[in-house]
């Protein structure tokens, strides 16, 4: 018997629908607080696409979503413990910690958790491997995720390789997705393309506006 599948990009699904995104915090966005990254001034090409194309891209997208009430998930690279002492390996290496208490660690302003929005601390690249999003997603009848965040080439890109083997329709807003360069961001999408519907803002908005028209 043939089985019937789904499309990637078919209807969004009003209660079967989510937004995750992806590190959206000031430590990584705002320029001069990422101890490891401290060339990128506010001319770099990072926080150029940040402020004026990823940032205001996302704000339309968390608009629309909230107004088709779209359940909204927020993850952020956060150590558990002040020293870090339960991050992964890999972050212990190369080193990356967020200790709890660092305000510079919460989410930017501008994209901000709302009202009981989830937000989920992450000590990996991988959001599906360090928290239990697979879980809360399934306790949220969740089958479609739309993906926005940085990088697009780690962490965005782990995001939907994952949700995809987990069986999630997976939807990659690529220009509210940043990267270290445009060749990063653009080699990623192309790379990862495979497992998820890459489209854009505009498109996404649409599609969501027509959830909140329907309810």
């Amino acid at each position: 018997m043939n089985q019937v599948l789904p499309a990637r990009d078919g209807p969004f699904q009003p209660g079967a629908t989510g937004l995750l995104l992806v590190d959206m915090q000031k430590i990584w966005l705002e320029p001069g607080l990422d101890p490891a990254h401290p060339e990128r001034s506010a001319d770099h090409p990072f926080h150029r696409r940040i402020s004026s194309i990823t940032l205001p891209n996302q704000k339309l997208l968390l608009r629309a979503a909230r107004a088709a009430k779209v359940e909204v998930i927020h993850t952020i690279i956060q150590s558990l413990t002040e020293d870090g002492r339960d991050r992964s390996l890999d972050h212990k290496l190369t080193p990356i910690h967020v200790a709890p208490s660092l305000p510079e660690g919460r989410p930017s302003a501008a994209v901000a958790p709302v009202g009981d929005e989830i937000v989920l601390p992450k000590t990996s690249s991988g959001v599906f491997n360090s928290t239990n999003i697979d879980y809360i997603m399934k306790n949220l009848s969740i089958s479609q995720l739309i993906v926005a965040g940085i990088m697009t080439d780690q962490c965005v890109d782990m995001a939907v390789r994952d949700a995809a083997d987990r069986g999630y329709l997976v939807i990659c807003v690529a220009d509210a997705c940043a990267a270290e360069t445009e060749e990063r961001h653009e080699t990623a999408l192309k790379a990862f393309g495979g497992y998820c519907w890459v489209t854009d803002t505009d498109t996404v908005v649409a599609r969501l506006s027509e959830m909140e028209i329907g309810q």
